[in-house]
C-alpha cells in the first residue's frame, strides 16, 4: 500500500477546509460590520453586466449586478451597485433591500442570503465527498 494517495487526499481536504474557514470568517466579519446599519428599500435603476468565472470547468455565463438608489434617514439620495449577481437582468423600478453605513451612506450593500445558502450547501457536500474519496482510496488505492 502506498501513502501518496493519502497525502494528496489530505492536502486536498486541508486546502478545501482552509478555504471554507476563510469564506465563513469573511461572511461573519461582513455580518458584524453591517449588523447595526439601517436597512432600507432601494429602487433598481439599472444593472451592470459581467461574467461568471466559469469555475469547475463550466463555461462563462452572463451575470447582472443591479444598480440602485436609496434615501438615507435625512432624505438624501445615494446610489450603489450590488455585489449580488443574478442570471436575469434586473427590472428597473423594482426594489431591493440594502443596508448602508450611517456614517458614510456611500457604503452600502444589498441584503442577501445567497452566501449563507451556498456555504450551507457546500460544506455538507464536501464532507460527503471527502469521506467517499477516502473510502475509494482505501478500497481501490492498493498498488
Amino acid at each position: 500500500m502506498t501513502i501518496e494517495p493519502y497525502l494528496i487526499w489530505a492536502l486536498f481536504v486541508g486546502g478545501a477546509t482552509f478555504s471554507f474557514v476563510r469564506v465563513v470568517q469573511k461572511a461573519r466579519r461582513h455580518e458584524r460590520l453591517t449588523a447595526g446599519w439601517p436597512r432600507v428599500q432601494a429602487i433598481v435603476t439599472g444593472s451592470v453586466a459581467g461574467w461568471s468565472n466559469g469555475a469547475g470547468g463550466t463555461s462563462n455565463r452572463r451575470r447582472y449586478f443591479p444598480t440602485y438608489q436609496f434615501a438615507d434617514s435625512y432624505g438624501t439620495l445615494f446610489a450603489g451597485e450590488s455585489e449580488v449577481s443574478s442570471a436575469g437582468q434586473p427590472v428597473p423600478g423594482t426594489f431591493v433591500e440594502v443596508t448602508y453605513n450611517p456614517l458614510n451612506p456611500n457604503q452600502s450593500f444589498q441584503v442577501s442570503s445567497q452566501n449563507r445558502i451556498a456555504i450551507g450547501c457546500l460544506i455538507p457536500f464536501f464532507a460527503v465527498f471527502a469521506v467517499v474519496s477516502f473510502v475509494f482510496i482505501t478500497l481501490f488505492g492498493r498498488g
